[in-house]
């Protein structure tokens, strides 16, 4: 059953009883909503981990930990970055968060938040800290008495990424350039990395990380100046053709995946547009009615002439009453209403205002027609939920929670395992065409391989060019290196594309891949950059 709206508390849903995932909408929040004047599709990525397991919280945060969380609260947080909730997908696991600009993962020990346009992101997060440990129970920094700062939870682990702008003047707050979020990033967190993957010319990617047990940067005392820190330090990394032993990565730790798509073909970015979601919506429409009155006309059958005594009762044939119908049988539905009688005329059908409205009626129609529902399709995860908007006049974002079939994997230690995410968001107008699809379900977990995924995203959306970024964490030390090295191989060659790059960083607890494509017959000409290194 779908709610009208989100409760305000919401973390006893029934999918935590059950292990459905469950759907909330919020309408208020969709009142009103137009996409004319987006113009900046690449999203800002933030991920705070509050906790390396989903079942070893610490403090007073177990078991519940993050989900535990109202969501008022967190919509609360939310107008901070200036983005409502759309609707709430609750799972066992995780719950997964439609934006107007995007989506938020709430799972027990870590938080993914993905906003895109000109939301101000970063301006969520000491919200974000203080939630986790007011609301959530995790450890805290108590703060200095009268210097007005709350109290702040410890995360374990911060990642915040982003592709580079197309239009950096019109962001706000720190996020006019890239120095400017690292300094934000610096004044919370002390021993922070900073990367720019790509070309300094092209196509390029921006990654600022901390270490596994983050230490905050403490506040400055009361009434003291504030004083001036080192700037961390951005590394350019540009390495081609250096490369670490290629590997799976364990099979208990974590991996994303996100591919980043520009120069959208532009006939096939019409499906995101509302006026030819309609269409197919109203052409679906007319079909199922057609198909229930062939079904309903044979489930009636045929009637012969002379043989039924009568019709509702008191209709009875006889050959003189009915000289007008053939010899053999007649078609109840064409000897009814007027209502009945037009029924073939496509034309005066009305359809429902769903259909012709932007929503999640018509989320769902794009999400199916474009092949979004098929890559983790439901044949394979029964439990599997989608949640898609399309909104005026184009653009569209959805959801995904995917529950491993029967539960989490054999043998697996992590809660967390049990349930993944994907996310996906469109801009399809021509001058700013973007595209974006991110997942943390396994490799392991979806019986194809990353390569398969990322073939059959391209080709639900044609870009001219699209770069991935593939996290994995480290190996074990007892996995051999190199054994699937034939299967990362198979990246290197997506059908209809050549590779132009491919980076490989090493980095703490994890293995970062970048790699960069364009259409073998691009003739687009040089990336569009907008912001410069």
């Amino acid at each position: 059953m779908v709610a009208t709206e989100i409760p305000k508390h919401y973390t006893a849903s029934p999918s935590s009883h059950f292990g459905t995932p469950h759907l909330t909408i919020n309408k208020e929040a969709t009142v009103d909503l137009d996409s004319t004047n987006s113009f900046e599709g690449p999203e800002k990525l933030l991920e705070v981990w509050f906790s390396s397991s989903a079942t070893d919280l610490p403090g007073q945060a177990g078991p519940l930990g993050l989900k535990k969380v109202s969501a008022e609260v967190w919509k609360e947080m939310l107008d901070l970055v200036n983005c409502k909730v759309l609707s709430v997908i609750e799972s066992e696991h995780v719950d997964a968060y439609l934006l107007s600009e995007s989506s938020m993962f709430v799972f027990p020990h870590k938080v993914v938040l993905k906003t895109c346009g000109t939301t101000t992101l970063l301006w969520g997060l000491t919200r974000l800290l203080e939630i986790a440990a007011v609301n959530a129970g995790f450890p805290y920094v108590e703060p200095q008495p009268g210097t007005g700062f709350a109290a702040t939870a410890t995360p374990y682990r911060v990642f915040y990424s982003r592709k580079n702008f197309l239009h950096p003047e019109a962001q706000q707050g720190p996020h006019r350039s890239w120095r400017d979020e690292v300094r934000f990033l610096d004044q919370r967190f002390e021993g922070g990395s900073a990367y720019m993957i790509g070309k300094m010319n092209g196509e390029h990617w921006y990654l600022y990380i901390t270490g596994p047990d983050t230490t905050l940067t403490p506040p400055p005392s009361p009434g003291s100046k504030e004083i001036e820190r080192l700037e961390t330090e951005t590394k350019f990394v540009k390495l081609p053709e250096r490369m670490l032993p290629e590997m799976n990565t364990d099979e208990e730790e974590d991996e994303t995946l996100e591919i980043l798509m520009t120069d959208l073909d532009e006939k096939n970015a019409r499906q995101f547009y509302l006026e030819d979601a309609s269409a197919v919506a109203e052409g679906r429409y007319v079909q199922r009615a057609r198909e229930a009155r062939k079904n309903a006309i044979q489930s009636l059958g045929s009637i012969p002439e002379g043989e039924c005594e009568s019709l509702g009762g008191s209709t009875v044939l006889n050959s003189t009453a009915t000289t007008h119908i053939s010899d053999e049988s007649f078609d109840v539905f064409e000897q009814t209403s007027s209502d009945h009688s037009g029924f073939n005329s496509d034309e005066e059908l009305t359809f429902p205002e769903e259909l012709t409205t932007e929503g999640h009626t018509l989320g769902t129609v794009v999400s199916e027609h474009c092949g979004l529902a098929d890559v983790y399709p439901t044949s394979k995860y029964p439990d599997a939920r989608i949640d898609a908007y399309l909104f005026t006049p184009c653009g569209f974002s959805a959801n995904g929670v995917v529950p491993a079939p029967g539960g989490a994997p054999n043998g697996s230690k992590k809660g967390s395992d049990a349930t993944h995410y994907f996310t996906v968001h469109v801009t399809p107008e021509p001058h700013c065409s973007y595209a974006s699809f991110e997942t943390n379900v396994p490799a392991r977990q979806s019986g194809r391989e990353t390569a398969d995924v990322i073939e059959h995203v391209i080709g639900i959306f044609k870009p001219g060019r699209f770069s991935i970024t593939l996290f994995e964490a480290k190996p074990s030390p007892d996995e051999l290196p190199g054994k699937n090295v034939g299967k990362s191989k198979r990246v290197e060659t997506i059908p209809g594309y050549r590779r132009v790059d491919r980076i490989v960083h090493d980095l703490e607890g994890y293995d970062l891949v970048f790699r960069y494509y364009e259409r073998d017959d691009w003739k687009g000409g040089k990336p569009r950059l907008g912001e410069v290194c």
